[in-house]
């Protein structure tokens, strides 16, 4: 018998997912569940880091010019080898790779784009104009060296990972 351990995935099918090996996400699954009961132990007034000025202002620049279609402006930003991770589905390295990317992005008008934070970390919220406006669809996630852009995380295939996750939109 298999036993379903989350969100009604054996551990055999997280490993598969995860490419590791059916003990190490045994252990990740264990420190997962210890560092949540050591969370739900926090006092309830326990705050999210404030992220600094400086990571402030580059999401705060990314999430306008997302807004505003502007994305040579970020094509700019990019580092030369600047890495996607559309998590879940497809990962790209280099400017000239991700390119496409923006484009998708461009063609689609239902998407609202809102400064926030998710797990404490700068993110750009992702809404869906189509459907209720209370909680993000989705969330993107952004690395940079410098004023260089390095790291893209778009979570659009993957919106289940906000059931788990604190996310809180800023003004």
């Amino acid at each position: 018998m298999i036993l379903k351990d989350v969100l009604g995935h054996s551990v055999e099918e997280i490993a598969n997912i995860a490419e590791c090996s059916a003990a190490a996400a045994k252990s990740a699954l264990q420190r997962g569940r210890a560092a949540l009961r050591q969370f739900a132990q926090a006092p309830d007034d326990t705050r999210l880091p404030l992220m600094s000025d400086s990571d402030r202002q580059k999401i705060t620049a990314y999430v306008h010019l997302f807004r505003s279609g502007d994305f040579d402006a970020i094509r700019a930003m990019l580092a030369d080898d600047v890495k996607l991770d559309l998590v879940n589905r497809l990962q790209l390295q280099g400017r000239d790779e991700i390119e496409r990317y923006f484009t998708r992005y461009a063609e689609v008008t239902k998407w609202r784009f809102a400064l926030g934070a998710v797990e404490g970390q700068p993110a750009m919220l992702v809404f869906d104009s189509t459907g209720p406006m209370e909680k993000p669809a989705h969330f993107v996630l952004v690395d940079w060296s410098e004023s260089r852009i390095i790291g893209i995380r778009d979570f659009l295939f993957a919106p289940y990972v906000l059931e788990a996750m604190d996310w809180v939109r800023l003004g």
